[in-house]
């Protein structure tokens, strides 16, 4: 695997890490690993939780990197793997939480590496803008994420002037979870993934499923896609062995053992999604 991307697991948790000094610019083979590296993450059973950071305490992504389309080694069409961009950006399949962990500036495509996320924890110095407008290019990504995350003439404001948002402005719009010490960073990310990765796994991805099904959805239709079944995954959780097990647990006063399985005739790698038959991933 590319050095540019660096992994660590601890037990059900995994540590990735844009490594390209100095800012952390995503190019084609950047990109291409990190499809491979989040499609290993969505199967793997034995993993729950994955935090994205980057190396160095400057830059979490400098996005896309320009020097590479400038040189013509890359473009608007190439194949950035799967996932798209940085793996992560057209991932709609991936039903485990991310967590950004961002450790300085988040630019453009790294801005939008952090949109993809479920979860921000930034740092005390991080800074958030997308500088498209002053490259000839469209953020195209934080086009369609930023409005839903924060209030809609913020994300034109800094769509259309490319201006920064403190880690502080960010937290209070709601963007990001927590703004810690720089030097904290990475064991707040790791406790929250602890906390996430203790749940019932299976609740986890049932919840990631609504929450993408219903993102432009009215609360009355929710309910007759609930009613109606069309949430495959939380129909299958409720008839699993975990939610059994979690009111088992609750009345004999003890913590539970989530076995991670749909049923007994089911499993996590094939239910979850099917495995990635790119030639990334099945290299």
């Amino acid at each position: 695997m590319s050095n540019s991307v660096l992994t660590k697991q601890n037990e059900s948790i995994l540590e990735i890490t844009i490594n390209r000094p100095k800012a952390n610019a995503i190019n084609l083979e950047t990109s291409r690993t990190l499809g491979h590296v989040l499609c290993n993450f969505r199967d793997d059973p034995e993993l729950r939780v994955a935090i994205i950071t980057g190396s160095g305490d400057r830059f979490f992504s400098a996005g896309w990197d320009l020097k590479e389309v400038a040189s013509g080694g890359a473009g608007f069409d190439d194949d950035y793997g799967p996932g798209g961009f940085a793996g992560i950006s057209e991932l709609h399949d991936l039903n485990k939480p991310v967590i950004s962990a961002v450790n300085g500036f988040a630019v453009g495509g790294g801005f939008e590496i952090a949109l993809a996320s479920d979860l921000i924890i930034a740092a005390e110095h991080a800074q958030f803008f997308l500088p498209e407008i002053k490259v000839g290019v469209v953020a195209d990504s934080a086009s369609f994420r930023l409005p839903k995350r924060i209030p809609r003439a913020i994300a034109v404001e800094m769509l259309l002037t490319g201006r920064r948002m403190s880690a502080q402005e960010a937290q209070h719009w709601g963007l990001v979870n927590q703004v810690v010490p720089a030097d904290e960073l990475m064991s707040h990310a790791r406790e929250f993934a602890g906390t996430i990765a203790s749940g019932a796994p299976l609740v986890v991805a049932s919840v990631k499923e609504i929450l993408r099904m219903t993102e432009t959805v009215d609360i009355e239709e929710c309910y007759r896609m609930l009613n109606n079944g069309d949430f495959s995954l939380y129909e299958k959780m409720k008839s699993s062995a975990d939610a059994m097990e979690g009111p088992k647990s609750f009345a004999d006063k003890r913590d539970a053992k989530w076995s991670g399985r749909w049923s007994n005739r089911w499993n996590w790698r094939l239910i979850v999604s099917e495995r990635c038959s790119c030639e990334w991933c099945s290299q």
